[in-house]
């Protein structure tokens, strides 16, 4: 057979199904008949769901990550991007972290490259705005949001404090709404040990362009969310868009003018730039255009899944899968095993999967679920979304660690720490070799 399995993209679907491949395919693997490649810019897979966990110091980052070449010993990983799909010669593009780039011939291939942050043409957007669906970005968030409580702490000009205590989020998904959650929630707590910062001091502002907050709970569990985010004194606009964010001075539609420091930017996503590669069909939306069999339409030896990938719901004719965690963990399943169909020459099946709801957190023992039509809220609700993300994090190894940090918690303090000079560690060694010149 000797068959080379690409797979382009190490997120959900591209771990997950190199993961069943490695099961389901271990005597060809082990006769050298079958090989599998995985490419990804990172090394780990990173399980988003824990990133307003991370970023509020509930969890290690380290723990909600899973290193491809441990968790993948029979797999070779490659890190760099695809550029270029080349299908008709069965061969991408790569672009290493380093160096020239190559081409890497290939069997099939499995189009699994996720998304990034879907942004728009507003003036000032790169000045203050922040995305949040990497570890980077939510530890660099806390990061800020800490150091920010610093600078107001320290300066006596209320203009600069005003500032720094302002906060900014766009997009009430789960992304906006379970961040800025978290993230309030570990400023509160911080101010106990500032001396002139009060949690009142501390402003939020949630900005959403629609008329709801996390549509994914349904109508009753998003206005209870809403209503329990007002109660906590955070700002909620909407039917409202960011119209400019020059120099930190917003500027919302509804007319509201305010200086900020900070805009956390999760007002959607869209297809990983790879997908537009070549060699590929796409659909109205830019992802690739795939049967419910997680096949690409209209070529042979292709497969795609995740949120790169416009899935048809059989439960639901004439809609997609929702580019979202749930399906991306169970398509992986049923395209590993399709594809072994279709090494062996079997018929393949349907990707079938109803929608059983949605779970967030707000906060500690705070959150908001609905799930088979089950309505929870507070206290239950936070421990059913912990329940069911540990259950999805891969490897025993992570889910132990993920459990141990919950432990810890519950008897020690949370850490209000700013380590920002990480993202900037070569400042004090330039500033010190500076003073030796002068």
């Amino acid at each position: 057979m000797n068959k080379h399995i690409l797979i382009v993209g190490g997120g959900y679907v591209g771990l997950y199904t190199a993961l069943r491949l490695q099961r389901r395919l271990r005597r060809e693997l082990r006769d050298n008949e079958v090989r599998i490649t995985i490419i990804d810019p990172q090394s780990y897979m990173t399980y988003q769901p824990f990133l307003p966990e991370a970023a509020a110091g509930n969890l290690s980052p380290r723990h909600m990550v899973a290193p491809l070449r441990r968790v993948l010993p029979q797999v070779s990983v490659l890190n760099g991007t695809v550029t270029e799909v080349d299908h008709e010669e069965r061969a991408v593009t790569f672009q290493p972290a380093e160096g020239e780039p190559r081409r890497i011939a290939y069997d099939v291939i499995v189009m699994a490259a996720g998304s990034i942050s879907r942004t728009l043409p507003i003036p000032g957007l790169t000045d203050i705005g922040i995305g949040f669906k990497t570890v980077g970005e939510a530890i660099a968030l806390r990061n800020r949001v800490l150091h920010l409580l610093d600078v107001a702490e320290s300066t006596d000009d209320p203009e600069v404090r005003r500032r720094a205590l302002t906060f900014v989020v766009v997009g009430a998904g789960f992304a906006g709404v379970e961040a800025l959650a978290e993230l309030e929630d570990m400023a509160k707590h911080s101010t106990r040990y500032y001396r002139n910062i009060k949690p009142a001091d501390i402003r939020w502002v949630l900005v959403e362009a629609t008329n709801r907050v996390l549509p994914e709970v349904g109508p009753e569990m998003g206005a209870w969310t809403l209503e329990q985010l007002r109660e906590r004194g955070i700002e909620v606009k909407l039917d409202t868009r960011l119209e400019s964010c020059e120099d930190g001075h917003v500027v919302l539609s509804d007319g509201t003018k305010f200086e900020a420091e900070t805009l956390v930017w999760t007002a959607g996503v869209k297809p990983s730039p790879v997908v537009g590669g070549g060699g590929l069909p796409l659909d109205e939306r830019g992802r690739v255009k795939t049967t419910t069999k997680l096949t690409v339409a209209g070529v042979t030896d292709a497969f795609a899944a995740g949120d790169a990938a416009g899935v048809p719901d059989v439960t639901n004719p004439g809609q997609y899968c929702a580019p979202n965690a749930q399906h991306a963990v169970r398509q992986a399943k049923v395209l590993a095993d399709n594809l072994v169909r279709h090494l062996r020459g079997e018929e393949l099946v349907d990707y079938r999967h109803k929608y059983v709801g949605s779970v967030a957190g707000l906060g500690l023992h705070q959150g908001v679920a609905n799930v088979y039509g089950v309505k929870l809220r507070g206290f239950p609700a936070w421990f059913m979304h912990r329940t069911y993300h540990l259950s999805r994090v891969p490897t025993l190894n992570r889910k132990v660690r993920v459990v141990v940090d919950w432990t810890l918690a519950l008897f020690f303090k949370r850490e209000t720490i700013s380590l920002g000079e990480m993202e900037h560690p070569r400042d004090g060694f330039r500033a010190a070799v500076a003073t030796t010149r002068r």
